[in-house]
């Protein structure tokens, strides 16, 4: 009949009637019977998939609310699945002919229990041929020794599961057998349910109760819809075998032990599972059946956060990242910075009384009229030509960084699993690989362990659930474990554990709300953590100790109540293009020794230091954007090192970077700006009270303590391995070649009991001074800096301190340029265009004031009060509106002559920089500076250097 004749609808209904082997003949008959028998998938299809007693719900037991693509191809798979077992073809080599034999339709069914053929299994399987099919009829079937399997047979329970309990011990010795529909109960004398040394067994939709199963190379097996309460699986050496939509429950152990290299024994079944676990990976949705909790958590409520990809706040726009007010405030924090640089001239007038009493003394202090920018203008000096000019106009320049800022998003976006699998082609061969255990779509919950690999064991876990455990997987000994599109969650200790060498592939993962860290690496374990969810833990994210290794790459680690990544003993990982944020402590920690590449990280948000080195962490932090904080960016704690390189440090609500004087790191190269307190600040002790600024955590090292304990219980040997940094070591803290910029206290403040180097860096435009040295026992060495336009003096030295400033620019700063009550030299800087003096000495100041080049619009070059000691020697003093140049207490002393408008040359406008050139790799915001360009008139009235000795 012609498929038109009847309305669609009441062919669906007519055919929704037939039963399997009628509908596979209608689909044969033509395209348009075809299409019918394909349009039933929703109905009849559906119906016989869930009819069927040898299976269950296709996304059983993680979602089983959730319907498949096609109702049709899943009773396929399924059914193809359930014949496996047949495709056993071994003992028929001999003679291809004898195959019609194993598959004749006429192979018998044999009853076993009350009112069949047979009394008890063990009969029935004396009495059974290969191939044949025993029902098991309801009730209890119990033997009182070991049942050895000798021929393939089919055993079926009939009725519902639960309607036939097995009360036995079984040991296979034949090729194949297949067990469906069953509830295995252990017998009396052993807790083993079933155990294979050769052969390929079968289970389906069968319930284990407080028992083992055992499978050894070259065994195999294939475990679907299967229920396993207070029972387990040990896989002993196989080579390959399948779990599928299993659930764990209860176990008092690990719920599935992975033991040994998978042999090369393989048996005959091996390639039909690997065909099998292939096609159930390409059918499974990433999105719903692979990683069920990428939007809802393992009970079906809404993630505590939503996730967020990163933009950087770039001119007008603000952060996604951010909240809606930290975006805000940011974004003022920008547009004022623009205006600051306009109104820079009239804050300056407005100086607090401390600086107004120092220039009580100059009756010309107050020096101001209404053609004040005309005249100031004809005795500028030029000074752009210094080494560091191009880094200061492209501080001016805010398009150029507005690209910076895009180019940086774009470097840092957050890769997919797919693009992270084209580009590295280890985890690609990982991700592909099929060895060991499969375990895929299965649940283990309420236990003690999911998977335990160990002695070069190897597994891959797929789109699996663990929850309530006290771990979900252990991988030592020189084991391998993949791990795709799986949720673990509410473990009472880590998530997953890596020891003793262990390694593989950990991706596309959903791992929170776990009592420990959401990955533990340790003990030279080095896996691939790739494209993962970290988050909601009540520890750290990740934990990388004892000399492990790995690389952490393109992960989401956020909300966890302690470091999003914790470095320690020795622990060496590479750590990149992650996004590490809204941590309720540090983003990333390295402590006790520990190291690592840290490079291009987005580490945003968090309450304490975006990344906090201290006891001997010593990594390599580059190019990271480490910006909004509630803390400190980056803090460098008691005993820390480690080299911190083209980093972006931008909008934290603390300094932009921390150091204690115990320290040593070496900072170079970074964007240091718009951060609240200082650009960078140096202290003789984190934990000091009178020296913490607002805002910096209280009470970390607690916290950070408890995991250093936590992690000591463990005994291992700390080995040297080779560092992979190639840097000079350092003995003195340096900070080089930095953009100190826009923060909201003075760009450097040191207040240490250690040396240190200042070298080449731009300080500009800061809230408060451009460097403050309030307490320096040791030497503090500021050279080849461009100190410029900063909100109050360039330079302040304390008194007591020992500094050495040598070849500087200080330019334009809105008070003094140079104000000194401590000890040491200033040689061969150009101090020009500040506001008020040039260089004032104070208090008990002993200086050596040697070949310095000095200019004050409206004040003196060089100013002496009080007891102010030392030698002014080969100095030039530029005249300024005023016509002063040094002030001195002895009033019948000559006046230093001074030299009209000059050109800064011979050498050029100071810094100089001979081989390096200060470009910040990365930058993170986007500000306006006025230029330091302008024009000069007339000529020197001598070339003589100005001598000037004040006993």
């Amino acid at each position: 009949m012609e498929a038109g004749v009847l309305p669609v609808e009441l062919w669906q209904l007519i055919l929704s009637y037939l039963h399997l082997p009628d509908l596979g003949r209608c689909s044969v008959v033509c395209r348009a019977w075809h299409e019918l028998v394909l349009s039933l998938d929703k109905t009849r299809w559906r119906q016989l998939c869930l009819g069927c007693l040898e299976h269950r719900h296709p996304n059983w037991p993680n979602q089983p609310g959730v319907e498949p693509r096609s109702w049709r191809e899943t009773f396929k798979q399924h059914y193809l699945a359930s014949k496996t077992w047949t495709k056993n073809t071994q003992d028929l080599e001999s003679s291809n002919c004898l195959s019609l034999f194993r598959r004749r339709k006429g192979r018998r069914q044999l009853s076993v229990g009350a009112g069949g053929e047979f009394g008890s299994l063990r009969a029935a399987l004396a009495a059974a041929s290969p191939y044949d099919r025993l029902v098991l009829l309801p009730g209890v079937h119990e033997e009182q020794s070991e049942v050895l399997l000798k021929v393939p047979v089919e055993v079926v329970g009939q009725g519902k599961l639960g309607d036939v309990a097995l009360l036995v011990s079984i040991d296979q010795h034949c090729p194949t057998a297949r067990l469906c529909n069953i509830v295995f109960v252990p017998s009396w004398f052993t807790s083993v349910l079933y155990k294979t040394t050769a052969g390929y067994v079968q289970f389906d939709n069968c319930t284990f109760e407080s028992g083992q199963l055992q499978i050894h190379a070259p065994g195999t097996c294939q475990v679907k819809f299967c229920t396993f309460s207070q029972s387990s699986i040990h896989l002993r050496s196989v080579a390959l075998c399948v779990l599928e939509n299993c659930e764990f429950t209860s176990s008092e152990n690990a719920a599935v032990t992975v033991e040994g290299c998978p042999s090369s024994d393989h048996n005959w079944a091996c390639k039909h599972l690997a065909a099998l676990a292939k096609s159930c990976a390409a059918s499974a949705e990433p999105d719903a059946a692979g990683c069920p909790a990428a939007e809802q958590d393992g009970w079906g409520e809404p993630l505590l956060e939503p996730l967020r990809t990163c933009e950087i706040v770039v001119g007008e726009s603000q952060s996604s990242f951010l909240s809606d007010a930290g975006a805000q405030a940011l974004l003022g924090s920008v547009q004022e910075d623009a205006e600051f640089e306009e109104n820079l001239r009239a804050a300056k007038e407005e100086e607090e009384e401390e600086y107004l009493a120092l220039d009580s003394n100059s009756s010309d202090s107050d020096l101001c009229s209404d053609d004040e920018e005309d005249a100031q203008a004809v005795f500028r000096l030029p000074c752009q030509a210094h080494s560091l000019n191009q880094t200061l106009a492209d501080l001016a320049d805010s398009r150029l960084q507005s690209n910076r800022l895009h180019t940086l998003q774009r470097d840092l976006k957050l890769k997919s699993l797919q693009q992270e699998l084209q580009q590295d082609k280890e985890a690609q061969s990982l991700a592909n690989s099929l060895q060991g255990c499969i375990i895929q779509q299965c649940l283990f919950r309420d236990g003690k362990g999911g998977v335990f690999i160990y002695s070069r064991g190897q597994a891959k876990l797929e789109g699996n659930i663990f929850r309530n455990l006290t771990y979900a997987v252990r991988c030592i000994q020189n084991s391998k474990v993949v791990m795709l599109r799986n949720n673990i969650h509410h473990c009472k200790a880590s998530g997953i554990f890596l020891r003793l060498s262990a390694g593989g592939l950990i991706a596309d993962n959903n791992i929170h709300s776990n009592c420990e860290a959401g990955v533990d690496i340790r003990k030279g374990a080095n896996p691939l953590v790739l494209c993962n969810k970290i988050h909601s833990g009540l520890r750290s994210g990740i934990v990388v100790a004892g000399n492990g290794r790995g690389i952490i790459r393109s992960n989401q680690i956020y909300g966890n109540k302690e470091a999003g990544i914790y470095i320690l003993y020795n622990g060496n990982p590479a750590v990149s293009g992650n996004h590490v944020f809204q941590g309720l402590a540090a983003g990333i920690a390295v402590n006790e020794n520990g190291r690592g590449q840290i490079t291009g990280n987005i580490v945003c948000e968090n309450q304490w230091g975006g990344v906090d080195i201290r006891h001997g962490g010593d990594p390599v932090l580059r190019n990271n954007l480490i910006s909004c904080g509630y803390s400190d960016g980056v803090v460098v704690g008691e005993h820390g090192r480690g080299l911190v390189e083209g980093n972006a440090i931008y909008g934290n609500k603390g300094c932009g970077v921390w150091m204690t004087s115990s320290s040593l790191p070496h900072l170079i190269s970074n964007q240091i700006s718009h951060n609240s307190i200082y650009g960078v600040a140096v202290f003789c002790r984190k934990d000091d009270n009178g020296d913490q600024p607002p805002g910096q955590g209280q009470g970390g090292g607690d916290s950070f303590q408890e995991e250093r304990e936590g992690t000591s219980r463990e005994s291992y040997t700390v080995g040297e391995e080779e560092y992979p940094a190639a840097r000079h070591p350092i003995s003195v803290a340096l900070v080089e070649l930095n953009n100190i910029s826009h923060n909201g206290a003075a760009g450097l403040h040191v207040k240490s009991s250690e040396a240190l180097s200042i070298i080449a860096n731009v300080i500009h435009a800061n809230r408060d001074g451009g460097v403050a040295v309030l307490q320096s026992s040791q030497l503090t060495r500021i050279a080849n800096n461009s100190i410029s336009c900063n909100s109050r003096g360039g330079v302040l030295v304390e008194a007591e301190c020992q500094v050495e400033l040598c070849g500087n620019g200080v330019y334009e700063n809105g008070s003094h340029g140079i104000v000194c009550k401590g000890e040491g030299v200033i040689a061969e800087n150009d101090i020009v265009g500040n506001h008020r003096c040039g260089l004032q000495l104070l208090q008990a100041a002993d200086m050596k004031v040697i070949k310095n080049r000095i200019q004050s619009f409206r004040d003196y070059g060089i100013a002496l009060f009080d007891e102010a000691k030392g030698l002014v020697q080969e100095n030039i003093i530029f005249q300024g509106r005023s016509k002063k140049s040094i002030l001195r207490p002895l009033s019948n002393a000559e006046d230093c002559p001074w030299h009209h408008g000059c050109m800064l040359t011979n050498p050029p406008a100071r810094p100089h920089i001979r081989g390096r050139a200060l470009g910040p790799r990365v930058t993170a915001g986007a500000q306006r500076t006025s230029s330091i360009t302008t024009r000069v008139d007339g000529g020197c009235h001598n070339h003589g250097s100005v001598f000037c000795t004040v006993l």
